[in-house]
């Protein structure tokens, strides 16, 4: 019966990983779009040097900051669940044959 439950889980963990990993790599996508419009927006304030330019920079980049944190909390999950996969691989005894 143990068997049974910590293989459920087991698939349960792998599934959310495999979610978790696609999430990821849709981030870093993003990530990348948000990277490139802050460095424009960046360059067009210097060249600008308008309190309108500035304003859309610093957004911008606040933007990236916010993926950045959404992006390292991504990673700390993965991290959690790969380590919940492990600690079930242990546990799960051998099989018969």
């Amino acid at each position: 019966m143990f068997r049974f439950a910590a293989e459920r889980s087991l698939r349960d963990v792998s599934r959310r990983l495999r979610r978790a990993r696609e999430e990821l790599a849709v981030l870093d996508e993003q990530l990348q779009v948000f990277r490139e419009t802050a460095e424009d927006t960046r360059i067009r304030a210097l060249v600008s040097e308008t309190p309108l330019a500035s304003r859309e920079a610093e957004e911008a980049s606040r933007h990236v900051d916010a993926m950045l944190r959404a992006r390292e909390a991504l990673e700390r999950s993965i991290a959690d669940l790969v380590k919940r996969q492990d600690d079930l691989l242990e546990q799960l005894p051998p099989a018969l044959g």
